[in-house]
């Protein structure tokens, strides 16, 4: 694994990012090391499958309104 490490002065950083006020004006030590490859990870995700329901049949008694009894189990 490749790595960047570098020793610079707080001052230089806070300007990248968000120091604790004891750092900025001290020399800190800096090490880069990579999360992960964003190009790999985005190949890795799995196409979304739209439409997996094709053909199925919907009754037309999906589209009426709830029971009472039904309203009342789920709360509303």
């Amino acid at each position: 694994m490749e790595y960047v490490r570098q020793t610079v002065s707080g001052a230089e950083l806070n300007d990248l990012i968000k120091l604790p006020p004891m750092l900025r004006n001290s020399q800190v030590e800096v090490i880069v090391l990579p999360v992960v490859n964003s190009v790999v990870a985005k190949k890795q995700k799995p196409k979304r499958q739209i439409g997996f329901a094709k053909g199925a049949d919907i009754p037309d008694s999906f589209f009426e309104p709830l029971s009472e009894e039904e309203l009342r189990a789920w709360g509303l």
